[in-house]
């Protein structure tokens, strides 16, 4: 098959260099041979991926040299409130793991930047954060930050980081802090991740819209990326439907015969982690049945590449999940800024 350049994703850990070295002794050799570690440990029910990419990491994989944290509540729902307490603590926790580094005194300015278009609501995380950070504001002043939106150069014909890089100069601000939405590869990473970073962000590069990078090689000082994926691919919602599909149907035959399988009185799919053999389906849906769910995602890309318009998927609920995460943003910069500065 040909291959095809479609990953549209912003998680580094979804990136094709890292998953290819997910097990232990891919890690121990890439870690050795690369300069990238990769640690991935759960914390209650967040699970946490952390990745540190050095000089020659970045030559090997590339990836910017830096520090990448993952924090992913695979269960998470709108309406789980014991989900957002518990990613809220981890964010605030990890927050200030990656700025550990960076001194704050009473006198140091941070500026945020909301990136992403406020009328568009899967590209409004950045936006709705600012409006988050202004009402906490409003009700507990606060001489540290300084809060913008620039919008999107489609709406002001110019450089998002022509913006940033003026407002960095004028300010001199100790530190920048980019809130966004990004791109995923995994449908079950929706809505339920957040990534941080001290190596900056490329605006619009998850769905192809790349535009100049907001990093501290280009504003100055150091730059944190935080990111919430808030939209999908089309043909990684049909892979993951598919392989859904093809898992529940080679679990109920493995099930079938067994005494478990006559006690049952509902319908039961597979988690995502359980084994199954597919093998069971091979002589009903052929030798693609049994490919991995990347293989499948390829062929579709492929299958998909002449038509002339490619689809990004957003969930229903999305305006729900943007000002909860606006929210929860907000309310975890002001008590990391608390903290920090004591």
């Amino acid at each position: 098959m040909i291959e095809v350049n479609w990953s549209r994703t912003d998680l580094i850990d979804e990136s094709q260099e890292v998953v290819e070295h997910q097990t232990k002794n891919q890690k121990e050799k890439i870690a050795h041979s690369s300069g990238v570690s990769i640690d991935e440990f759960n914390e209650g029910r967040v699970k946490v991926t952390k990745v540190l990419v050095d000089k020659n990491g970045e030559e090997q994989i590339g990836k910017k040299e830096g520090k990448y944290i993952t924090l992913s509540v695979p269960t998470l729902t709108v309406d789980d409130n014991n989900g957002f307490e518990q990613l809220e603590k981890a964010f605030t926790k990890y927050l200030d793991d990656i700025h550990k580094d960076i001194k704050l005194t009473k006198d140091s300015k941070v500026l945020v930047i909301g990136l992403g278009n406020k009328t568009i609501t899967p590209d409004a995380v950045g936006p709705f954060a600012i409006d988050a950070m202004q009402n906490e504001q409003s009700e507990n002043p606060s001489d540290h930050f300084i809060m913008y939106a620039p919008g999107v150069t489609g709406q002001t014909g110019f450089e998002t980081s022509d913006f940033i890089l003026a407002l960095t100069e004028k300010i001199k601000p100790s530190l920048v802090l980019v809130i966004d939405a990004l791109a995923t590869r995994g449908s079950s990473r929706l809505c339920k991740t957040i990534q941080i970073t001290n190596t900056g962000i490329h605006p619009g590069s998850g769905v192809g819209n790349q535009r100049t990078e907001v990093s501290k090689e280009v504003m100055g000082v150091p730059v944190t990326a935080i990111g919430v994926p808030t939209v999908v691919d089309a043909t990684v919602i049909i892979a993951d439907a598919i392989d859904s599909v093809f898992r529940s149907i080679a679990a109920k035959i493995e099930e079938r015969g067994k005494p478990s399988g006559k006690l049952s009185v509902t319908s039961w799919t597979p988690e995502s982690n359980d084994r199954v053999d597919l093998n069971l389906i091979k002589p009903i849906f052929g030798e693609w049945s049994t490919w991995s769910t990347n293989d499948r995602l390829q062929l579709f890309e492929e299958a998909f590449a002449s038509h002339p318009e490619r689809l990004i998927v957003t969930p229903k609920e999305v305006d729900v999940w943007i000002t909860k995460y606006s929210i929860l943003i907000s309310k975890c910069l002001f008590n990391w800024m608390e903290h920090k500065i004591k």
